[in-house]
């Protein structure tokens, strides 16, 4: 019999000009189940697009606390980027070539701990794709994009 293996699909939107985004996940066993999971969201503040996502990932994964072996899905360049720069920024203690702090240390020390003690990996979805190109695991990625940006529209309206 297969493992089950979970799928965490985690997105953010910002707004640059208010510093405010929201963050929104979704967690499922099964693909064809994912319509009928609760999408939660969260509202972060003094935030960018970069922190933003980070942000969100770190609060998606410590919200599910799953044992089981999982993938996250994003279209964050930023989360998948950061594997591969760890080495670097933990060999410099987070400053950048002229001797500043990285920015996000914070985040990105946690996201390490995350990684370290989770069974995930990542995988990049491409974001906004034609209808006409998308497949099972887009259509689940969609319902947690619209769902962030919905609650930032509505934020920004009030």
């Amino acid at each position: 019999m297969e493992k089950i293996i979970y799928k965490l699909f985690v997105d953010g939107s910002v707004n640059p000009q208010k510093n405010i985004g929201f963050g929104a996940y979704l967690f499922c066993k099964e693909l064809n189940t994912c319509k009928e999971q609760k999408i939660f969201t969260k509202k972060f503040e003094d935030t960018s697009s970069t922190k933003l996502e980070v942000q969100t990932f770190i609060w998606a994964v410590t919200q599910i606390d799953c044992s089981e072996k999982f993938i996250v899905y994003t279209d964050c360049q930023n989360i998948l980027s950061l594997l591969n720069r760890r080495e670097k920024l933990q060999n410099s203690n987070y400053t950048t070539k002229t001797g500043k702090k990285v920015k996000n240390e914070e985040l990105y020390k946690e996201f390490f701990l995350l990684y370290d003690k989770y069974n995930f990996e990542i995988i990049k979805v491409k974001g906004h794709k034609k209808a006409s190109t998308k497949d099972e695991i887009d259509d689940c990625f969609f319902l947690v994009d619209k769902e962030s940006r919905a609650k930032l529209r509505n934020e920004i309206i009030l």
